[in-house]
């Protein structure tokens, strides 16, 4: 069977939402278990608004630290559209976007650190930034 969005190799078989640690859990098929952040999953939004068209059009959100997830709703039988408490809500979650997002986590917060950094960005939302002397 082909790993792309309308075949994965693997299937969650159950999806919950841990509020208080803003945390996407996936249970798969293969007992996997995904621990994914909200805040990951935001930067990481496979919509076009965050990815753009191409990989040079990626963009870098910042002050997402503390955001949280407000709805999950299933798309057919290969995805969920989530809608973070920032109102974004535009892209569509694959199962085997999911599953990569699983395998990369780690790298990807690396880069979104060091990306933060290089511009001069944070985590923090603005408000709770302290104001530059």
């Amino acid at each position: 069977m082909s790993d792309n969005a309308f075949t994965p190799s693997h299937i969650p078989i159950e999806i919950n939402y841990l509020k208080q640690d803003r945390v996407l859990e996936v249970i798969w098929d293969d007992d996997l278990q995904t621990r994914l952040s909200a805040e990951l999953l935001r930067v990481e939004s496979p919509s076009a608004e965050v990815q753009g068209h191409h990989p040079s059009e990626k963009r870098i959100i910042s002050g997402r630290k503390h955001v949280g997830i407000i709805n999950i709703e299933p798309v057919g039988h290969y995805a969920v559209k989530i809608t973070f408490d920032d109102l974004h809500d535009s892209g569509i979650y694959s199962w085997h976007y999911l599953r990569e997002l699983h395998n990369t986590q780690t790298k990807l917060w690396q880069q979104y650190e060091q990306a933060l950094k290089d511009r001069g960005l944070s985590r923090e939302p603005a408000a709770a930034r302290p104001a530059h002397k």
